[in-house]
């Protein structure tokens, strides 16, 4: 806009405000005083051209395009839809893989893994700590032998798969990649992710094993091996859903992730390998919120602030390593018991604002979910939610429909120039991992949580019915999914069938290996774990030995 047609907008705007605008709040007043995005950015009235006068014309762009606001690729879902991927898992690999067919046979086209609480922790089924947990939240995986289970039947070079696990996320991969080595499969054409995001682990969700030095090293050791061995495997998904899911703001859960980014991207670079080696194969992992437009914004934002730090502060020339590709997931947090067929109504909206934002890949959640695993008509449901969108609404037939909205282009520069605020507090401070040793992430995270605790309680932040429009006779006939009894049995009767048939001695050079490996920051963690697994090591004899060596983990609580 040239000086003259900014100043006419402003002056036709104040007539406005001073005229209709004026007249028609004197005879009635808007619904409140002020009004907020869900991370607490001001919203105007009304947004015009003078909002987004200065955003820099190339800071826009086209699809596939440096910055890429608009989106990672040319021809976005006119080219490729989204890859639909309904998270599953519960009981033993023989019963999540029921599912996974399931939801194959109903149209879903990728697989994402949910393992259960010992999995996740690194404890074997048969651990003390195990019991009453064995495949209740998600599926049991000790041995390569359940990894097999888990994928009977399935085409891993054809169908990608995507396993959310943190600190024994390494493990995992071994025996996935175990599993297709001994399938006679060739490792370049495997696709999917672990997520190993571990340092959000520390921040948000407190899963871990080890301390957070040698934890990232591991990380390291995952991004590495696979940029040379995986070239279509993304090595870790970059975690902001679950900083969201702990109490966060949508700014500080694509902040923080972007914060973890640069300390993993940092730790890999020192191996002497270049940023453009393994970039093109990082990946994101986002939940999509309830604030629609906020949603859509951040998701640009977080797109061209990614492209921004590997281009100018890594010095990547490969377009491949700035394009941020990200899964979504929609909120879990914000379903409900009470009138839970409502959460069908929040997770379409939910998804929708994913899609118009360009995610790659998408998980809707049942609207069973606030009570249980969710049952197979749930998750049908839910991955219909997605169809509809895809092939009947037509939103999918036009690249970042929202494009030049001076509302969506406005919050989107405020969501990018807050990104910036927040990694450039990080940096000044000491970096990422000494503020989590001090607890500056958890703060913030626990102080927002609490004041949207505040705000339900008061009424301010509308949640309907649990503070609005409740029905407090409300009956709820609800199927939930069932949790099968035996399911512990039948897991560490196979553990402790492989144990009694594996090589002993054999096992015990190797993970005397491991330790010697673990000792030496030059090597690779990775060769000697898949030579472990596929000799019958289990999880938690993995991480234990590695605990002699390493210790565990005990934050500072955070209040």
């Amino acid at each position: 806009m040239s000086k003259n047609d900014r100043d006419a907008l402003q002056r036709q705007l104040e007539l406005w405000e001073g005229n209709e605008l004026a007249a028609f709040l004197a005879k009635s007043p808007e619904r409140q005083a002020e009004f907020r995005t869900l991370t607490g950015f001001p919203v105007n009235r009304v947004y015009t051209e003078l909002d987004v006068a200065t955003t820099p014309a190339g800071d826009i762009g086209l699809p596939g395009q440096y910055p890429y606001t608009r989106g990672a690729y040319p021809t976005m879902y006119r080219g490729r839809l989204w890859t639909m991927r309904q998270i599953a898992g519960f009981g033993t690999a023989e019963d999540t893989n029921g599912r996974f067919k399931y939801l194959i046979a109903q149209g879903q086209t990728g697989l994402s893994t949910d393992f259960d609480m010992p999995t996740l922790m690194g404890y074997d089924s048969d651990h003390p700590m195990s019991e009453g947990e064995v495949g209740r939240e998600g599926v049991a995986i000790d041995t390569m032998a359940d990894m097999d289970l888990l994928f009977d039947g399935i085409d891993l070079e054809k169908i990608s798969v995507s396993m959310t696990i943190n600190p024994s996320a390494w493990i995992l991969l071994a025996m996935y990649i175990g599993v297709a080595q001994e399938r006679g499969l060739d490792l370049n054409k495997l696709s999917g992710t672990i997520q190993a995001d571990i340092l959000k682990e520390y921040m948000a969700q407190k899963e871990w094993a080890f301390p957070i030095a040698p934890s990232v090293r591991i990380v390291r050791d995952c991004i590495t091996y696979c940029a040379r061995n995986m070239r279509r495997y993304n090595p870790i998904n970059i975690s902001g859903y679950h900083i969201s899911e702990a109490g966060s703001s949508p700014l500080d859960e694509v902040a923080f992730p972007l914060c973890n980014l640069i300390t993993y991207v940092e730790e890999v670079v020192k191996t002497g390998m270049h940023v453009d080696e393994f970039a093109p194969r990082l990946a994101f992992f986002f939940v999509s919120q309830a604030d629609f437009f906020e949603e859509i914004a951040k998701f640009r934002a977080v797109r061209r602030a990614y492209a921004k730090i590997m281009k100018e502060r890594f010095g990547a020339k490969n377009p491949d390593s700035m394009r941020l590709r990200f899964h979504t997931q929609t909120a879990a947090a914000t379903l409900t018991k009470p009138q839970y067929q409502v959460n069908i109504v929040r997770t379409t909206l939910q998804a929708l604002s994913a899609v118009l934002g360009g995610t790659q890949s998408l998980h809707t959640n049942g609207m069973d979910e606030a009570f249980a695993i969710p049952t197979e008509q749930a998750m049908k449901l839910a991955l219909r939610t997605q169809q509809v969108i895809a092939d009947e609404s037509n939103a999918a037939n036009v690249i970042d429909p929202l494009g030049g909205s001076y509302y969506v282009e406005h919050l989107t520069n405020q969501m990018e120039q807050a990104i910036f605020e927040v990694i450039d507090e990080v940096d000044r401070r000491g970096g990422t991992i000494k503020l989590i040793e001090q607890g500056w992430f958890q703060r913030r995270i626990a102080d927002f949580a609490y004041e949207t605790a505040i705000k339900k309680a008061k009424g301010e932040k509308v949640v309907l019915g649990v503070n609005k429009f409740v029905e407090p006779d409300e009956r709820q006939d609800i199927e939930t999914h069932p949790y099968d009894p035996t399911t512990a049995e039948r897991q560490i009767a196979r553990l402790h069938r492989v144990r009694r048939e594996r090589n002993a001695p054999e096992l015990e050079r190797l993970l005397e290996q491991l330790i010697d490996v673990a000792r030496d920051e030059q090597q690779n963690i990775m060769p000697v774990t898949i030579e472990l697994v596929r000799a019958g090591a289990s999880m938690g004899e993995i991480i234990t030995r590695l605990q002699t060596l390493w210790g565990t983990y005990r934050e500072n609580p955070v209040f």
